[in-house]
């Protein structure tokens, strides 16, 4: 049984533009919407800008060169910039005007400890990477890359596992998806490391944290709720500081989730194709609602969830699935698709597996900006087939987001399918804010 068509949008309002309200930062002063090299220039301009980094050739390795001496490079991408969007939201959900009381939602601290942490060697330098005339080609003259160092953090009793790189600068955490885990950042957290202190997390559920039975436990464990406070919690007694939020997909649910808690924590969130949750019972057409709740029923009940498990559970079935949503399938390697596959044949992912994709409440991205009191940056694949930027583009349109940037030629995932983009479009945002 499939779930039947759903809409591709909320009801359109018509957009109201920026510059009609002012942008206000989480200490009450307007927000400079100032204009960078890339790509962030392309705010309010529908001509697309050249970025400052290169093409890769094949698949892209972990390493890229350093941030900020990336701007001498060429490349044949270009940042479309963001322009109104017919799509928008229903009324009830328009955009904040940056007014909005942060959330009175607060968590409970739990008491943790964090293990001796084990290091890996560092990723090697990218190769093949054109050179224009007069700067300096990669080699051994680089300044080497962060060592990155794998440690656990013991979280309500259950182990969480987590990366870390970089001894100074701001702070960033890394926040994965569906399915996903840290390594999925293997690509930015060593290059990123070079300027800023990176931490990478699992998730409770998912990678190589625990993943505690959601039969066994409390009712609704495995919500956007749960993941925030596990964030939270993470930053004050791992970090140790407040930090920047860099999200992909669902994880960008759980940023912005985490910001509205404790909005002290949050310096700011980049979100990179956050999940538009087109599941959600809100979005739901009246029609289909009964259906799509019996077929979750059906999959978390019976044996059916797990039969539809271990068929999507295979390297085959892995490497499908991610060849639809990275449009650059080159990127989609035997490694990728073992880094995926491997916790999700861990005893428990099954049972997280099911939860997760029956679960249609919790918050909805746009319930959340409007709440969010730091700056947002949202980057988007133009392929995207998961997470159309068509309708992503009604996210600019929010107060707090200060930007929006369509990275072209790119899918569901940008950080591991264009790095190069994304690392130093990361590093503009953090520097912006520091």
């Amino acid at each position: 049984m499939k779930p039947p068509a759903l809409p591709l949008s909320p009801p359109a309002v018509p957009f109201r533009p920026r510059g009609e309200t002012p942008n206000t930062n989480r200490r009450g002063a307007p927000h400079a919407r100032r204009c960078v090299a890339f790509p962030l220039c392309a705010r309010h301009s529908t001509q697309a800008v050249t970025p400052p980094c290169a093409r890769r050739g094949g698949m892209a390795s972990a390493a890229a060169p350093s941030p900020l001496a990336v701007a001498s490079l060429s490349a044949p991408r270009a940042v479309a910039a963001a322009g109104p969007h017919p799509l928008g939201f229903p009324r009830r959900l328009k955009p904040s005007t940056g007014g909005a009381p942060r959330s009175s939602l607060r968590v409970v601290a739990s008491s943790s400890k964090v293990d001796p942490v084990e290091e890996r060697a560092p990723v090697a330098p990218l190769t093949g990477v054109p050179v224009p005339a007069g700067a300096s080609p990669p080699g051994p003259s680089l300044e080497p890359q962060p060592q990155v160092s794998t440690g656990t953090w013991k979280w309500r009793g259950y182990n969480i596992r987590y990366q870390k790189a970089g001894t100074s600068g701001p702070a960033l955490v890394l926040i994965h998806g569906f399915g996903a885990n840290s390594d999925h950042w293997r690509k930015n957290v060593p290059v990123l490391a070079m300027e800023n202190r990176v931490y990478a997390i699992d998730l409770i559920g998912y990678g190589y944290s625990d993943k505690p039975n959601p039969h066994e436990i409390e009712e609704n464990f495995y919500t956007f709720e749960t993941w925030g406070e596990q964030l939270n919690t993470f930053c004050a007694e791992v970090v140790r500081s407040e930090a920047f939020f860099i999200c992909n997909s669902i994880g960008g649910v759980v940023g912005l989730q985490a910001a509205v808690m404790e909005p002290h924590k949050c310096k700011g969130i980049v979100l990179l194709d956050i999940s538009l949750r087109m599941l959600h019972i809100k979005k739901q057409p009246w029609f289909g609602k009964p259906f799509i709740k019996s077929f979750q029923s059906l999959l978390r009940n019976t044996i059916v969830g797990k039969l539809f498990f271990n068929a999507v559970a295979t390297p085959e079935s892995v490497k499908n699935i991610l060849c639809q949503c990275y449009h650059d399938t080159s990127a989609v390697t035997d490694e990728l698709v073992q880094i995926i596959l491997q916790p999700g044949l861990a005893p428990g992912a099954v049972d997280v597996f099911l939860e997760f994709i029956c679960y249609s409440g919790g918050p909805l991205p746009e319930e959340l900006l409007p709440l969010v009191k730091c700056p947002v940056l949202v980057a988007w694949g133009e392929k995207d087939p998961w997470e159309p930027v068509e309708l992503g583009r009604a996210y600019a349109s929010f107060d707090t987001v200060e930007d929006f940037v369509v990275l072209p030629d790119v899918g569901h995932c940008p950080q591991d399918e264009a790095p190069e983009l994304v690392n130093p479009l990361v590093q503009l945002f953090v520097e912006r804010h520091s």
